[in-house]
């Protein structure tokens, strides 16, 4: 079986456990669950935690796993992502009270305290800095308060809570982070249930930002209505019964959906309708 290491809890235990389910797999019913056995799709998924599913993945004892791009490089783990999953979007900056800094290089000789001491570091390193870096779990604004550090490196999603514990970010960001599937460095990249499970979470994703969009058209407009729904390949064209009219079919982005409605109404298209994509392959 393909052994997959999956979050158990936070930000991206949900998602993740979703996009599964969405791809076909079976999920915990409970959170107590440590393991699931699914059979008919070969697969057992491990819950752990996601700070150490990048160790157990690059350890050999498990085929592949979800976890943030984060974790992933502040592990050091001998592993690498080979997909991107487009949740649990962050970014990670650099902030404190104003007038201590202006820049990165002025950290030189100043303590950090982050919970990405691995990330930190390495970006000290590459930017040539000497600071010292301080590991906290948890939240660390208060560490500037409480004379720990001058600096902190955190996630930065509004801001909010940098401002209002008297920060501002400094500099450009570290990194930015999503949710990834990773595998072992070096492991066989051909490995057809590695390959058919990535296919199927690729198939999520693009259901996610597709609609099936159907419609009618005069024939003399067709060339302009399929140069606004191009499709993946070409879209379905298929003669109507009603003379000089055809029905059109094809993908478009969910984003674009409505504004492509609005221009094939004006083109004089009529019974627009668009349909969720619920699982797809390319």
């Amino acid at each position: 079986m393909l052994r997959i290491a999956v979050p158990n809890k936070g930000s991206l235990s949900g998602p993740a456990s979703a996009m599964l389910h969405e791809a076909g797999y079976q999920q915990r019913k409970e959170s107590k669950e440590l393991v699931l056995v699914d059979p008919e799709n070969e697969v057992e998924f491990f819950y752990l935690r996601p700070r150490d599913i990048a160790i157990y993945v690059s350890s050999g004892k498990l085929d592949i796993g979800i976890t943030g791009r984060d974790l992933l490089l502040d592990s050091g783990a001998d592993a690498e992502e080979i997909l991107q999953l487009g949740f649990a979007r962050s970014t990670f900056r650099y902030a404190t009270k104003p007038g201590t800094a202006g820049d990165v290089e002025d950290f030189g000789g100043m303590t950090i305290a982050t919970s990405y001491e691995g990330i930190v570091a390495a970006h000290l390193a590459e930017s040539g800095i000497d600071a010292s870096v301080v590991h906290l779990d948890g939240a660390v604004e208060t560490a500037i308060e409480l004379g720990v550090a001058q600096v902190i490196a955190d996630v930065v999603e509004t801001g909010t809570s940098l401002r209002n514990a008297g920060l501002e970010v400094i500099g450009k960001p570290i990194m930015t982070s999503e949710a990834v599937v990773i595998r072992r460095t070096g492991a066989d990249g051909e490995d057809p249930k590695v390959q058919q499970f990535l296919r199927r979470l690729q198939g999520v994703l693009v259901a996610r930002s597709y609609v099936m969009m159907d419609y009618d058209c005069r024939v003399e407009h067709l060339e302009q209505a399929v140069a606004l729904t191009p499709g993946l390949e070409s879209p379905t064209i298929s003669p109507l019964h009603h003379e000089g009219w055809v029905a059109v079919r094809s993908m478009v982005a969910a984003k674009e959906a409505q504004r492509i409605m609005d221009d094939l109404y004006a083109l004089g298209a009529r019974a627009i309708l668009t349909t969720a994509i619920h699982a797809c392959r390319l």
